[in-house]
């Protein structure tokens, strides 16, 4: 049974893990940049450990300040909760060698799921029905060419993460560059990676990829 768990994560998430982990008579540990001092997460978890300024590449993308935290903190497990760090297999690795539980999938099942085109891969060599589009990575001018054979609306999704970030509709092709740039801008923001996917929007099962 854990003892005490650091919560590699901000906000919602982060204050419902520790809720859970207090139902479970496990302490809690939160991280906070400092922009979110005073957040209800840092309030409520029985620790709280500052890891960095605001900018989310410098604290809550920092495996090194998180480690440290869960070390200096005497904690025994990680949950990265979902986006920022939750699908970096390095960070899963990194602790699993810092002899933290990762409370998650191992770093091998995130290498191969946590990358969405390197799942829609998987899915493909597996036999599972996938949506028509390209494999891996395109270039945006074969990606917007897929694009046109399949049809608009397109989404782009962000390859890594999750939780919301990193996504655009796409309804046609003037508006896939900007698209692609303000994803990338999101989710390097989120997940310190840029690289996007390209999947189908609720309306159309059109899908592509695109770096």
């Amino acid at each position: 049974m854990l003892k005490k768990v650091l919560v590699a994560n901000r906000g919602e998430i982060a204050v419902r893990i520790i809720r859970a982990c207090r139902e479970l008579g496990v302490a809690s540990v939160a991280v906070y940049s400092d922009a979110d001092e005073e957040a209800m997460h840092v309030r409520l978890a029985d620790e709280a450990v500052r890891i960095g300024p605001p900018k989310a590449q410098k604290s809550y993308l920092n495996v090194e300040a998180i480690v440290a935290a869960a070390r200096e903190t005497g904690a025994d497990a990680v949950h990265p909760g979902y986006g920022f760090l939750a699908e970096n297999a390095g960070f899963a690795a990194t602790c699993s060698k810092a002899g933290l539980a990762f409370v998650g999938p191992s770093a091998e099942t995130i290498e191969k799921m946590g990358d969405k085109s390197a799942a829609r891969r998987i899915a493909r060599e597996a036999g599972v029905p996938i949506v028509p589009g390209t494999i891996g990575n395109a270039t945006p001018a074969e990606a917007l060419e897929k694009a046109e054979e399949i049809g608009f609306p397109i989404m782009v999704k962000a390859a890594a993460g999750g939780g919301g970030r990193g996504i655009r509709v796409v309804e046609s092709a003037g508006e896939l560059e900007e698209a692609v740039r303000a994803a990338s801008r999101e989710a390097t923001a989120a997940f310190g990676r840029a690289r996007c996917t390209w999947r189908s929007s609720w309306r159309t099962p059109a899908t592509s990829r695109c770096r």
